[in-house]
C-alpha cells in the first residue's frame, strides 16, 4: 500500500503558515489541515460558554463538540460556520491559553494524527514537527521579523474592513510568541530536523516554489 506523505509546517503567528500551507496542499493535491483553526474553534466555543479558560476542569464540553474543516477551508463548530468569527482579535488573544490546556491538546492532536494516517497531508501549527507528526516526511519552520508579521496582520485586517492599530498588533504578536514558546505543554520551537525559511523578504509564490522544490527532492530520495 502506498505510504501517506505528511508535510509539517510550524512557525509563529503571522509567518505565513496558513497561506503557504493551503497553496502547498493545492499544488501537491494533498489535504490541508489548519490545526490553528481547530484550536481557535475550541476557543470560540469556550468564550461563548463563558467558562474560565484557565480552568482545566471546565473543558468537559470538548467531548460533545464537533469541529469540521471543509475542503474549501471553512470551519464549522457543531455544524455552525465560524470561519470569520474565529479570526477575531478576541479569539487571537485567548487561543494561546486554550491551546495550553492538556485536555484540549490531547483531543485535537489525536484527531490530527488520525487524519494524517489516512491521507497525504500538509499540516500547519506550532508543534506539528515536534509533537503531532514527529515522523513527518518533510518539516518546515517558517519565520519572519515581528514588524513584517505585524504589517501582514494589519493589512489583512484592512482588507476585511477591520480597524486595527499596528503597534497594538505588534505587541499582541510579541505576547503571543512568548506564550506559545514558554508554555509547558508542547511549546513552539523549531524541530531539530526542520528546514527554516525566513519569509520576510519573499513573496508568497517564492516561498511556495521554494518549498515545493525541497519536498519533491526529499520525497523522491
Amino acid at each position: 500500500m502506498e505510504k501517506n506523505i505528511s508535510i509539517a509546517v510550524d512557525g509563529p503567528a503571522g509567518a505565513g503558515k496558513s497561506t503557504i500551507s493551503k497553496l502547498l496542499a493545492k499544488q501537491l493535491e494533498f489535504i490541508y489541515i489548519d490545526t490553528g483553526a481547530m484550536y481557535r474553534a475550541i476557543t470560540y466555543k469556550a468564550l461563548k460558554l463563558g467558562i474560565d479558560t484557565q480552568d482545566e476542569t471546565m473543558y468537559e464540553f470538548i467531548d460533545d463538540t464537533s469541529i469540521t474543516l471543509t475542503k474549501d477551508n471553512r470551519v464549522l463548530v457543531d455544524e455552525h460556520e465560524v470561519t470569520e468569527e474565529i479570526r477575531s482579535t478576541e479569539i487571537s488573544n485567548n487561543v494561546s491559553i486554550v491551546s495550553s490546556i492538556k485536555t484540549v491538546r490531547e483531543k485535537l492532536v489525536s484527531l490530527q494524527r488520525n487524519i494524517a494516517e489516512k491521507n497525504h497531508v500538509v499540516m500547519d501549527g506550532r508543534d506539528i514537527g515536534t509533537n503531532v507528526l514527529p515522523n513527518a516526511d518533510v518539516k518546515f519552520y517558517l519565520n519572519a521579523s515581528v514588524d513584517v508579521r505585524a504589517k501582514r496582520r494589519y493589512l489583512e485586517n484592512s482588507k476585511k474592513g477591520i480597524e486595527s492599530n499596528f503597534e497594538q498588533i505588534k505587541q499582541d504578536i510579541i505576547k503571543r510568541d512568548y506564550l506559545d514558546s514558554t508554555r509547558e505543554l508542547n511549546p513552539l520551537r523549531k524541530a531539530d530536523d526542520a528546514i527554516e525559511v525566513d519569509t520576510s523578504a519573499l513573496s508568497i509564490d517564492e516561498v511556495v516554489n521554494k518549498l515545493i522544490v525541497i519536498i519533491k527532492r526529499k520525497v523522491e530520495q
